[in-house]
Parts: C-alpha cells; sequence; structure tokens
C-alpha cells in the first residue's frame, strides 16, 4: 500500500514538473507528455482501486 502511494505521488510530480516546463517553455511536447503521464497514472489508481474494492467486498 504504502509503495502504491510512493509511486503514485512520485507519478503525480512528474505530470506537475511535465506542465510546469510547458509553461515555461512554451513547448506542447511537455504538455503533451504530461497529460499521457497523468491518464495512466489514474488508470493505473482506478485499476489498483478496483482490486482492493473487489478484494474487501469478497472477504479476501
Amino acid at each position: 500500500m504504502m509503495g502504491f502511494r510512493i509511486v503514485f505521488g512520485l507519478l503525480l510530480l512528474a505530470a506537475l514538473v511535465c506542465f510546469g516546463l510547458a509553461l515555461v517553455k512554451r513547448e506542447s511536447r511537455w504538455q503533451r507528455l504530461g497529460v499521457l503521464i497523468l491518464k495512466w497514472t489514474l488508470v493505473a489508481a482506478l485499476g489498483f482501486f478496483a482490486v482492493l474494492i473487489a478484494d474487501r467486498t469478497l472477504g479476501g
């Protein structure tokens, strides 16, 4: 659980850094990379919570 929180936090930080670079450098590739990192971070988080909910629901 703690490992997931660390990875999730680092990925969110990486997306934030990419958005910051997009603002500073005015290059759209940083914004695209930030959106891509954010999208896959949210997909992974939803998957993790789906497994966690299924585990608790099924009594595991």
